[in-house]
């Protein structure tokens, strides 16, 4: 009779169940050590580099007039959309309301709070991915930080962690997608409430930022023609997803007379320049050799399909025969699936940056897409053999291989978080691209710009605001040459009260953040001015800089004395005179009217039926040439 048997209790602790288990705490612990050590790198790398953009400030100019019940508007009075990012204005919004605390500070806490939950999701994601990878017998599976460690090494990845940009909730929102995704893909009946969330989270993407709608929209189309679904929660998921997006974009054709953000508009987001996107993006992989981990974490994640592959059970034959269809739909909601989308969106990403041009920003723009790229390898399982079968064998030749490979990318890793990407820095290239945060810390002479304050010390900065203080009747502020002088170019005389003070100049954010809400900021590439952003693009402008308007029309917008000795001497009077009139034309009234006039529900169904149309009008900033082109008379000049 045997002296042990199932019903009888165990005596002492069986060697392979305790092996076992501590293989399971040894796997848990790599990996949730990795990801607090990734987390803690972002954060800290984040941290190093903090700072906030000038264009970063544009998105607080806004925050600060919904604050002061001016609406959700750059200045006052006009209903122009001048932040990208519906979601992030009103992200930064809403804690500014709760907190009270300076808009500044609240921008670099929620900045580094999502660019550290995004790394933590992405690995939470891809750990739960790799859930099914099983190790040799007795050996040990260990999830290691990979691809989330590629991309916190790029220098750019952690200047616009914070920047006061919406980069940080574009990878916030892209890791959160991943994980809801995984998780619906390996659930074996997800339930509703998880459907509907997962649809409401990817119906966001084009209020994340535009070009999220692509994939937002993928996702969608996954979950919607998924198998097992009844149509009913197929409304459902249309409804939950299309509820905030589309009640948004009605409200934003009426309101704005736009379908799209105003930047879109002044950028021409629609239009191509490859060779400009190509020479961007080697801006970004040449300096850093990041094509080398890329190709690296290629090399493993094959080598990890084709172990699968070899482990994976032989499928049943006596299965019933499904149609093609059937077969898609079941695909649909699986791992490989959820790994294609976000591999696919990334690539339609960065084909759509490459097409457009890029940015003016170093890297800035292709982040989402590296992020996406990465994001499936963000953790990479080492298949570590038993010791005993360490030796000659495949198990060990291919823990071997996939270890140099994870060991080459932590080497590679290393060198390029110390790499300037461009050794000139500050100084913008003949590419138009610029490492914006360097430019600025040189510019201002601040380590860490951060504060409006900050950006005074940028050239003529202080001077707008004391030329501000020094003319109470208001008037219109030109730069000048110099640094540290601007021209005022006053309204006409005498008037019962002073008129405004308005400000024409390129850096929108620190200049309308210096000032009050009274004092109206324009620009000349149009980010907040609708007639800089309705002319024709330059078609050899600097890119993100291609719109140029001159400042004649700014003199005849505005009412401003218009006659020397009055106007500075780089103004012609007939050029202002021929502004004045070519800004009489029929379709440039309709387009001012839209957003200047006030929000009646005749102008908001108005603006609502015409916004395609404002989209697509252009007019010539020659005004000699627009009035040719709208068929307006030149004025007789004077004898």
């Amino acid at each position: 009779m045997s002296l042990s048997t199932s019903s009888e209790p165990r005596t002492e602790a069986d060697p392979h169940v305790d092996t076992a288990a501590n293989r399971t705490t040894l796997s848990r612990g790599v990996f949730l050590g990795g990801v607090v050590l990734a987390a803690a790198l972002m954060f800290w790398g984040a941290w190093e580099r903090r700072w906030i953009a000038d264009d970063g400030l544009i998105v607080l100019r806004t925050v600060r007039n919904l604050l002061a019940g001016n609406g959700p508007v750059f200045n006052a009075g006009e209903r122009v959309e001048a932040n990208t990012s519906t979601a992030w204005t009103y992200i930064v919004y809403a804690f500014s309301w709760l907190t009270q605390i300076r808009l500044e500070y609240v921008v670099l806490t929620i900045a580094l709070v999502l660019s550290t939950a995004a790394v933590v999701l992405a690995m939470l994601g891809t750990g739960r991915l790799y859930r099914g990878v099983r190790p040799s017998a007795g050996g040990t599976i260990l999830l290691v930080p990979a691809g989330v460690l590629v991309y916190i090494a790029v220098p750019p990845a952690r200047d616009f962690a914070t920047s006061g940009l919406e980069t940080c909730l574009v990878i916030f929102w892209i890791a959160l997608l991943w994980l809801l995704l995984v998780r619906w893909a390996q659930a074996s009946t997800p339930s509703t409430a998880s459907i509907l969330t997962l649809s409401f989270v990817a119906g966001l993407g084009p209020l994340v930022r535009p070009e999220m709608a692509i994939p937002g929209a993928a996702a969608l189309m996954m979950i919607v023609l998924s198998a097992g679904l009844t149509w009913k929660i197929r409304a459902l998921i249309v409804v939950v997803a299309g509820l905030v997006p589309v009640g948004y974009q009605i409200w934003r054709m009426g309101y704005y007379a736009l379908p799209y953000p105003n930047t879109a508009v002044s950028k021409d987001a629609g239009g191509a320049k490859w060779a400009q996107g190509f020479a961007y993006l080697w801006n970004l992989v040449g300096p850093y050799l990041l094509w080398l981990p890329l190709l690296f974490l290629l090399i493993g994640a094959l080598l990890l399909v084709w172990r699968s592959r070899a482990d994976a059970p032989a499928t049943a034959t006596d299965q019933p025969a499904r149609s093609l269809w059937q077969r898609f739909q079941q695909f649909l909601r699986t791992p490989r699936a959820v790994v294609t989308f976000i591999l696919g969106s990334g690539l339609i990403l960065g084909i759509y940056s490459l097409r457009v041009g890029g940015d003016f920003m170093h890297g800035r723009v292709l982040l989402p897409v590296l992020f996406c790229l990465l994001i499936p390898v963000a953790v990479i399982p080492l298949r570590v053999p038993a010791r005993a079968a360490f030796g000659s064998n495949r198990d060990t030749a291919i823990f071997g291989v996939s270890a140099v490979l994870w060991i080459g990318t932590i080497i590679w890793a290393f060198f390029a978080a110390n790499t300037t990407g461009m050794p000139e820095g500050s100084v913008v290239g003949r590419s138009g691209i610029v490492d914006e945060r360097a430019f600025y810390a040189l510019n201002t002479g601040h380590k860490h710009p951060i504060l409006a304050e900050d950006y005074l010390d940028y050239p003529r900065m202080r001077a707008m605001v004391e030329t501000i203080a020094r003319t109470p009747e208001g008037g219109l502020l030109l730069p000048s040459a110099s640094y540290d002088s601007w021209f005022v170019v006053p309204p006409p005389g005498p008037l019962e009260e002073p008129a405004e003070h308005v400000v024409f100049f390129l850096n929108l954010g620190m200049t309308s953040m210096n000032v009050g809400l009274d004092v109206r900021v324009l620009d000349q590439m149009g980010l907040a001015y609708p007639l800089a952003a309705h002319t024709e693009r330059l078609e050899d402008g600097r890119i993100g800089h291609d719109k140029n308007l001159y400042p004649d029309w700014v003199v005849a917008d505005t009412g401003m004395i218009d006659v020397r000795p009055w106007l500075p001497f780089f103004l012609d009077e007939d050029w202002v005179a021929d502004a004045k009139l070519a800004i009489t034309c029929p379709e440039t009234q309709e387009l001012l009217t839209s957003y200047r006039s006030e929000l009646t529900w005749a102008r908001f169904k108005q603006n609502f039926q015409q916004a395609f149309d404002f989209a697509k009008y252009r007019f010539d900033r020659v005004p000699a040439y627009e009035l040719e082109r709208c068929g307006l008379v030149p004025p007789e000049l004077p004898k």
